[in-house]
């Protein structure tokens, strides 16, 4: 991270370095049935400020600037590696301040990766506004950056996951054969109005809402259906969607009408497929997930370094019903493979 505003990556490297000689850091080891785990986060958000300030924009909070609290709080939580993600907020960048601002958001994500390569990995960031643009960033990302995947919101002001206008990216993805990690986008997903108020409820309601919504049409609109190999991990357990799944399916047979786009299977079926973070804070919650998706599409998440969730690796271990395989799986082993990391 030489020479990047994170916080420069020589020094943050040195700085590990010397606490843990130290022994000014424990770092937790995540063990289950006596085996050693290698843990990993998918949710994890970070910022670059050379990038926000092209649309004047500034870091806040402060802490998704990375640097040595990073490592500390990944050291104690038992997180071995951090899949980071940057929140979109250049959906209304004209083309050509999208592509620098992306090209420098991508580059500094990659240094930073490379200077900790046993710590963090990272999802692209791409213009989806420019479809076109956006398959070409992922493509470049992954390609030459080595960036793990891509993050998308889940919509792009106001507009559809689903909508065709999308689809050269869908068919990028899918081709390159990358983990799409789709996060709410608070404040664009058209029911603000009435989450005003007391309770935080744009946050608290409005961001799985927004994910449950996306997830829906790329069902619903035939979008899994036409690219069948996509790999697609939704925030905060998939929202609402898995919680109530069965009347997606019902919906269709009470109302044939209302589905006009025939489905190469049921609503429910298509939830098997995607992949899940383990944000859903309950043990019932996380055990009604599996349920319903499956303990093999389920990976682990904090949303780092928004405090919602700051004993994910306890709730995962502390969930009845998991086998030492499923906790093994949900704790790293599924994220490792899907991203590329080594045991």
């Amino acid at each position: 991270m030489a020479g990047i505003a994170f916080v420069g990556c020589d020094l943050l490297a040195a700085r590990d370095a010397q606490a843990q000689a130290s022994g000014a850091v424990r770092r937790r080891e995540v063990v289950v049935s006596g085996r050693r785990v290698k843990t990993v986060d998918v949710h994890a958000h970070c910022a670059v400020p050379e990038a926000m300030a092209l649309m004047g924009l500034k870091v806040e909070p402060q802490t998704l600037i990375m640097g040595q609290d990073r490592i500390r709080a990944m050291d104690e939580q038992g997180i071995d590696v951090e899949a980071l993600s940057i929140n979109p907020y250049w959906y209304k960048a004209e083309r050509d301040l999208a592509r620098a601002l992306i090209k420098i958001q991508n580059e500094k994500l990659a240094e930073l990766c490379a200077s900790q390569p046993q710590r963090f990995v990272a999802f692209a960031t791409v213009a989806l506004q420019y479809p076109d643009l956006a398959a070409e960033q992922l493509e470049e990302a992954v390609k030459k950056l080595g960036l793990r995947g891509g993050s998308i919101g889940a919509n792009v002001s106001g507009e559809e996951l689903s909508d065709p206008k999308f689809h050269p990216f869908w068919a990028k993805a899918e081709q390159l054969g990358c983990l799409i990690f789709i996060h709410p986008q608070g404040g664009t997903a058209g029911f603000e109005q009435r989450l005003r108020g007391s309770g935080g409820l744009g946050n608290v309601i409005g961001n799985p809402l927004d994910t449950t919504i996306a997830l829906s049409h790329l069902i619903f609109e035939g979008t899994l259906d036409r690219f069948p190999g996509l790999k697609i991990c939704a925030a905060h357990g998939g929202g609402y969607l898995p919680s109530y799944a069965a009347r997606s399916d019902a919906g269709c047979v009470t109302f044939p009408d209302r589905c006009p786009k025939p489905l190469k299977k049921r609503p429910t079926e298509y939830l098997r497929q995607l992949y899940y973070d383990s944000i859903v804070f309950t043990p019932e919650a996380l055990r009604h997930l599996v349920a319903e998706v499956g303990s093999g599409q389920i990976v682990m998440g904090t949303d780092y370094p928004f405090p919602w969730m700051k004993t994910s690796v306890d709730h995962i271990l502390n969930t009845p019903g998991l086998s030492d395989a499923e906790r093994a799986a949900i704790l790293g082993e599924t994220a490792s493979r899907l991203l590329g990391i080594k045991a």
